[in-house]
């Protein structure tokens, strides 16, 4: 059974701001270990293996916490907003 309807995918309000906590934890504790956090995080999200993150800080722990469906909603958004569009929450 086909349908035409399109699904919406919502985030709550609150995750957004978390995720973004979260995310930056992750990014200094891989700085401060030597690694290049864009391409540690990029691998994570991408594979969903959490070897990608270190445990300094609690890191790989922390990262576990973030829906990655919903990370990547956040990071689209965030990334759209920038190149100067306009959010559309319909």
């Amino acid at each position: 059974m086909a349908t035409d309807k399109t699904i919406q995918f919502k985030i709550p309000d609150n995750h957004e701001e978390q995720m973004k906590i979260i995310l930056q934890t992750v990014y200094d504790a891989l700085q401060e270990k030597g690694y290049n956090p864009y391409s540690q995080i990029v691998g994570y999200i991408l594979s969903e293996d959490p070897t990608y993150i270190t445990t300094h800080n609690n890191a790989r722990s922390l990262i576990r916490r973030i829906d990655r469906d919903e990370l990547l909603a956040v990071l689209v958004k965030n990334y759209l907003n920038e190149e100067g569009r306009e959010e559309d929450n319909g």
